[in-house]
């Protein structure tokens, strides 16, 4: 019937509603043009009036009465005037108006009128009528009516409204037109739309905007590839339907976020340039084409052409011999808990950047001189150098020498001449590695000019030096003509000194480098003076009005400011900087003359060219890059997957069908799917692939290096890279070795996978020692017991049952090889034939393994993208188990739970351990969740932990020792299959059970078969792995979190630390993703992210740099939006990263020497210590306890690991010193407090019997302690352990109020030394103390390291 109604019924009342809609609107149509052809009589208009009292009783009237009664005395009246009645001069006639109009009334009542003709007054009584009716309160005319004017006074908002978004919108796609011309475009004028894509997710994930993708009034795309383009109209369309729905703030923000993007981009077309020489130029010294090159041969090239370049040239570059370059695993440990000469460094290297704060604008301060190093004209290379080498990092300490200080400077120190401000805000942009800030029509950058323009600019004359004194004020936009102070300059001398302070320093360093004088003395600009004269004032203005942007009223209240001399009271530092490319605008059209003569190459400039002709010229010449157009697109930034298989000499297809394995291709495949992916290269410290070495000449060249100084260091590394034929011919057998290697790992893992059909993770060796028997017909025995004498099984079973896993049987099998006579790879690969062909599957159980294979890499897939959580893990792990069930187990209902082993600390009379359950299917959650199983109750579960081996009960209803958790279940329902399989870890310790039941299946046959059990026990297996990979993880991650606090409290001027975790991708390009899992705030770092945030490389373009890092596993420094940053990777055993630091200090501040040594501090112990978790959880090492405190649980032990490391390398340290080493602090007589305080702290610690007693405030005393006995007390104690007593408040008091930075000013390495051991010992014996009430997760403590389960699988391994 619904169908019915909605077909008939419904269409029906839509006709009937259209036809009566139809009629209204022809009966309105009617009444308008019979309303044209005779007007209303507005004399009705009297019945209207303001009056309240009367307003019911003339709507009564009006309503009922008049409309028939003044239509009949206007009939009577008519009547008596035909009638003459009212005529004296004769009779009256027999007429009588009473009747008349009684008769009339009664001929027109208005039931029964049928006449539809109404006459101009009584359609304007109707009128009338009608309006009153809707002033008479409480009827539903007045409420239809009051309903009608709001409809109506909405409606004129909402047209209002969007006449305002209409008109708003033209004003941003505006403001997003002249924003275009910012972005560098390609050849043909326009920009790759992907870029712009890559913006808004940038955007998104600003830190400070914090805001969502909902925002957008659209769906964010993503798009691959930089081939679709767009043009200026394109651009702000498309652009506009993304932020049509910004609040004007959050548009000036996303203005700005455009605009520094902008720049962003043209930083990444150059270095694109950039790592594509580099890469071309790898190819050429990869002369045997291996795909590596010496790494110390690399550095070495790089240190001689530091060394060969000038001092004042060497600024640009990062110094070889230092960290990031060199590793931090190559410094010597002195080097960074006693070494000075980065504190000295940083002394005499004068600033290059300076700082407004936003305080300074607020109050209306003055620059004083020391904020003006970047202006200062660089020396010359004959000069004698005052600076020393720049410390390697990436900013640059702010200091200055002292002829900076007192030199004055009249034109900079002036309160409120902006114009200054803007012209050492030009060359700052130009010093600072973002050399290049504000692009396009905004400032003169240095990329504009090449190597070429030198030799123009030497022609060109210099402005006067006396026109640094001179002041110009600039007037307000509204203003007619720009205003000159006379006395001081004229607006020439403005040109003149913009030009020159935006081209002096550039053009003396570029001539530094090629070893010339800059020219001196050179004659006066008056060639420039002349050609600016002719400008009129009324141009510029116009200029300037043209060139404002889209917020023109807040433009002018700060120009108003600056004009009138008033201080920045309104105005941020923020609002400045993004206002400061548009005011400058008002400046660049008095330069624009100069620029056409610089690039035209003309002896002088033209005296009559027009502005538009400059103005075309310099933005024709601001989308060069270093003189070159760019191609749109970037050739170098997928270099991890464009060269990922070059350097390898072994290409099989192992997809031809007549290969010799064509019976494994599926099996390779599948796992060459799977593998991680192969864009992340491994840190080897004797060589370089391409990706490694493309990183390292970009983080040597630094940021503001020029183009054709990028060609001069390529040709330098060209021409002194020499390789000999013997090492050519080493580094190719190396790369060949390497290939045998990968090759037969793939083969034999596919071997395994062939013969372990079931997926149980585990062969048989009977089984394998039974089919090898009869190679080459049982000849080969001897052999055979040759190779099994080496084989070392790392998993006996009771009864002597020997279980080989994958890694056991590569080896197995590469054993026989070596015992075989012939080549090693062809015996092996006969070998790998034949075993293959001994078994053979149907294609039944190859679908079935499978598909099996499939799942269980789900399960190994969730633990790696679960960002640490096991709760992915437990669902791909029942999820598995029912798959299966239903797919191969003929549809059994089954019930799955976890349990894992902790320590029985609660009730320790009903056994050590005890079995928690921590996950379960659904339907068994209210039972069986959280519930602990002790070794005093009934089961089966502890018997299968101590026996390391399944357990499987048929029939549990005939057992009688089954423990049953649904008490709810009645007997007779307790009927079906219980399997329990043990969990281990990768040294075969038992740390839990994998449970399944049938109990909820009806059927008759709830047995589980063979297969099936060999499945389950797979599926234990990759638990196993995938449980202890998320352990790892989180034991990586407490690390990470204690370095960085322990970080934080040290380095202040690093803003925000942020830690990403590399997780498989699950793209076509098999790339991987980046999870932050940790970052910082005011209080300090924070973990446990939500929701968890994952970068995609294709999504960010403006933080590559963090692929970059972990492509290359090398330290990378780059600019974003503005804000430095350093990405640092955390390596893996064998080199490959498995997460990545991002630091980011203030702006534009560099880290001071000891901030930036504590850093090389953190870094360096947290790469330890996640090596140390790594190593112990593959079981490649056992655990190493050094303290106390390590003796407890593992999640204990990693929360002091870091601490204990450094705790080690203190000790190595001092173990260095003797007893001459306190010589200076001996020396004296009263020392400063904090030399005495870090000398009694360090005595509370070694001579606890101290306490209370005076003596540590004896100086004298004091001294006497410091020998050789106090340095074999340092390297000896253990804060952590009981037997040492100290007094943690006294430690506290002499050691937390000390200043890390007057412990580096004090310039002494045994203070140094002993300040650290003490705060470190300080904070062991605080979080020592701090676990011992701390509960640990039943997550993280299950593994119980000593148990009397882990002594028991230890003995059967010894049987």
């Amino acid at each position: 019937w619904k169908e019915t109604f909605y077909e008939k019924v419904q269409q029906r009342a839509l006709n009937l509603q259209r036809e009566k809609v139809e009629k209204i609107h022809v009966r309105k149509a009617e009444e308008e043009k019979v309303q044209k052809k005779d007007p209303l009589d507005w004399l009705s208009q009297e019945w209207l009036s303001e009056e309240q009292m009367t307003r019911d009783t003339r709507a009564y009237l009006l309503d009922k009465l008049l409309p028939t009664l003044v239509p009949g005395v206007e009939k009577l009246l008519m009547e008596v005037e035909r009638k003459k009645v009212l005529d004296t001069d004769r009779d009256p006639p027999k007429f009588d108006p009473i009747n008349f109009l009684g008769e009339y009334l009664m001929r027109h009542n208005p039931q029964f009128e049928t006449s539809a003709k109404s006459g101009p007054y009584k359609r304007g009584m109707k009128a009338v009528m009608e309006e009153l009716k809707t002033q008479v309160p409480g009827t539903a005319f007045n409420r239809l009516a009051r309903m009608k004017s709001e409809v109506k006074k909405n409606r004129e908002q909402r047209e209002q409204v969007e006449q305002i978004k209409a008109q708003v919108a033209e004003m941003r796609k505006e403001a997003l037109a002249v924003q275009f011309k910012e972005w560098t475009l390609d050849v043909s004028g326009r920009l790759p739309l992907a870029l712009v894509t890559r913006n808004h997710y940038h955007f998104i994930a600003h830190p400070t905007f914090k805001i969502n993708s909902e925002i957008y009034g659209r769906k964010l795309e993503t798009l691959d590839t930089l081939g679709k383009k767009v043009n200026e109209e394109e651009f702000r369309e498309y652009v506009h339907s993304y932020i049509k729905n910004f609040t004007s703030d959050m548009f000036q923000e996303f203005l700005k976020h455009l605009w520094q993007c902008a720049d962003d981009v043209r930083d990444i077309i150059r270095h694109d340039m950039w790592r594509q020489m580099f890469a071309d130029l790898f190819l050429h010294c990869d002369h045997g084409k291996a795909g590596l090159l010496d790494r110390q041969r690399t550095l070495a090239l790089l240190e001689d052409f530091y060394d060969s370049i000038p001092m004042i040239a060497r600024r640009r570059f990062c110094n070889p011999r230092q960290w990031p370059i060199i590793e931090l695993q190559e410094l010597e440990l002195t080097e960074f808990w006693g070494d000075f000469n980065d504190g000295q460094i940083a002394s005499k290297e004068p600033s290059e950047v300076f700082v407004l704060s936003q305080t300074e604008v607020s109050e209306g301060g003055t620059l004083s001189s020391k904020m003006r190093t970047a202006n200062s004209p660089a020396p010359t290379p004959g000069e004698e150098n005052p600076t020393s080498e720049e410390k390697p990092g990436l900013y640059v300490t702010t200091e200055t020498t002292e002829k900076e200080e007192t030199d004055p400077s009249p034109h900079l120190e002036e309160p409120n001449t902006f114009l200054a401000m803007e012209a050492s805000d030009v060359t700052v942009s130009q010093e600072v590695s973002k050399s290049d800030s504000r692009k396009g029509s905004t400032i003169l950058n240095k990329e504009t000019t090449s190597r070429e323009d030198i030799d123009t600019e030497k022609q060109t004359d210099t402005a006067d030096p006396g026109s640094q004194n001179e002041h110009v004020r600039v007037a307000a936009p509204e203003e007619e003509n720009v205003t000159i102070d006379k006395e001081n300059g004229s607006e020439e001398g403005v040109s003149q000194e913009e030009h020159k302070v935006a081209t002096e320093p550039e053009y003396k360093e570029e001539t530094a480098e090629l070893g010339k004088e800059p020219p001196e003395g050179k004659e006066s600009g008056s060639e420039v003076h002349g050609s600016q004269s002719g400008l009129q004032a009324s141009t510029e203005t116009n200029m300037q009005a043209e060139d404002s942007p889209p917020t023109l009223s807040r433009e002018q209240t700060l120009l108003q400011d600056q004009s009138t001399g008033k201080p920045f009271s309104d105005v941020t530092l923020e609002l400045r900087l993004w206002q400061k490319a548009f005011i400058l605008k008002c400046l660049i059209s008095k330069i624009y003359n100069q620029f056409l003569f610089k690039i035209s190459g003309l002896s002088h400039p033209p005296r009559e060219a027009s502005q538009a002709q400059a103005r075309e010229a310099f933005e024709k010449a601001a989308q060069l890059i270093d003189g070159i157009p760019w191609s749109g697109d970037l050739m170098a930034s997928d270099l991890s997957f464009r060269y990922r298989s070059y350097g390898e000499k072994i290409q099989e297809d192992w997809n031809d069908e007549n290969s010799r394995f064509a019976d494994l291709r599926m099996s390779i495949g599948a796992i060459q799917t799977q593998r991680a992916s192969g864009a992340r290269s491994a840190f080897d410290k004797s060589c370089l692939t391409l990706p490694q070495f493309v990183q390292l000449m970009e983080t040597f060249a630094g940021e503001g290096s020029s183009l054709p100084t990028m060609k001069k260091l390529v040709a330098f590394v060209k021409e002194g890279y020499v390789q000999t034929e013997e090492e050519k011919i080493k580094q190719l057998e190396k790369v060949h070795s390497e290939a045998l290697l990968a090759r037969r790992k793939l083969l034999l893992e596919a071997l395994f996978q062939k013969w372990d059909n079931e997926c149980s993770g585990y062969l048989d060796v009977k089984e394998v020692d039974a089919v090898l028997d009869t190679f080459k017909e049982g000849m080969e025995k001897e052999a055979l017991k040759k190779a099994k004498k080496h084989l070392r099984c790392s998993h006996p079973r009771p009864g002597r049952v020997v279980k080989l896993s994958p890694k056991e049987f590569q080896t197995y099998l590469e054993l026989v090889a070596s015992e075989l006579t012939g080549n090693e790879d062809e015996v092996l690969d006969n070998l790998v034939e034949f075993l293959t062909m001994s078994v053979a599957r149907t294609h039944l159980e190859r679908l079935r393994g499978s598909a099996r294979r499939k799942w269980l890499h789900n399960i190994q897939d969730a633990a790696e993208t679960s960002g640490a959580s096991m709760e992915p893990v437990y669902k791909a792990v029942f999820k598995a188990l029912s798959q299966d069930a239903d797919a191969h187990g003929n549809n059994k209902k089954i019930s799955a739970y976890i349990a894992l082993l902790e320590q029985n600390e609660l009730s320790p009379e009903r056994g050590k351990v005890l079995l928690r359950y921590v996950a379960c299917t659904s339907e068994d959650a209210p039972y069986i969740l959280k519930q602990a199983l002790y070794g005093d109750m009934k089961g089966v579960s502890f018997a299968a932990a101590e026996e390391g081996k399944p357990v499987h009960v048929p029939r549990v209803q005939l057992h009688g020792n089954i423990h049953f958790w649904n008490y709810d279940r009645p007997e007779r329902e307790r009927r079906g299959s219980f399997l329990v399989l043990p969990l281990q870890d990768s040294r075969w310790r038992i740390f839990g059970i994998l449970g399944l039941d049938t109990l909820r299946d009806r059927c008759e046959q709830t047995i589980f078969l063979t297969h099936e059990i060999r499945f389950y026990q797979g599926v234990s297996h990759v638990f196993s792995d995938a449980y202890h990979h998320v352990r790892t993880l989180e034991n990586i991650l407490q690390v990470a979190f204690t370095a960085v606090g322990w970080l934080f409290t040290r380095a202040p001027t690093i803003r925000n630390i942020t830690m990403y975790l590399v997780e498989p991708g699950k793209d076509k390009a098999g790339d991987y993703v980046l999870r932050m899992t940790m970052t910082t705030d005011h209080s300090g770092p924070v973990k446990n992210l939500s929701p968890p945030t994952v970068l995609r490389r294709r999504e960010n373009i403006f933080r590559d740099y963090l692929f970059k890092c972990t492509d290359s596993s090398e330290v990378i420094s780059s600019f974003v939006s503005g804000e430095p940053h350093m990405a640092v990777p955390l390596r893996e055993p064998t080199g490959r990263a498995l997460g990545v630091f991002d630091l980011s200090p203030a702006h534009y501040q560099e880290l001071p020497p000891h901030e930036h040594r504590d850093l090389r501090i953190m870094l360096k112990m947290a790469q330890a210590a996640c090596s140390e978790i790594l190593k112990e959880s593959s079981g490649e090492t056992d655990p190493i306890y050094v303290l106390v405190a390590e003796h407890a649980a593992d999640l204990r032990r990693t929360k002091i690991l870091f601490h204990r490391l450094m705790l080690q390398d203190l000790r190595e340290c001092v173990q260095q010193l003797d007893p001459e080493s306190f010589a200076d602090i001996k020396s004296y007589t009263e020392p400063p407090a904090m030399v005495h305080n870090i000398v009694k702290a360090v005595l509370l610690l070694s001579y606890p019997e101290y306490v209370g007693s005076g003596k540590i405030e004896n100086w004298s005393h004091c001294v006497q302690k410091l020998d050789g006995d106090l340095i074999q007390k340092i390297c000896c104690i253990d804060p952590t352990a009981t037997y040492v007593p100290v007094q943690e408040r006294l430690l506290a008091n002499c050691i937390k109020d000390i200043l890390r930075e007057e412990v580096w000013k004090h310039n002494s390495v045994p203070v140094e030394y002993l300040y650290n051991w003490a705060l470190t010992c300080l904070t062991l014996i605080e979080l020592t103390k701090e676990l011992q009430h701390t509960n640990d997760s039943p997550l993280t403590s299950l593994t119980p390291r000593p148990s009397l389960i882990a002594k028991k699988r230890r003995g059967l391994s010894k049987k």
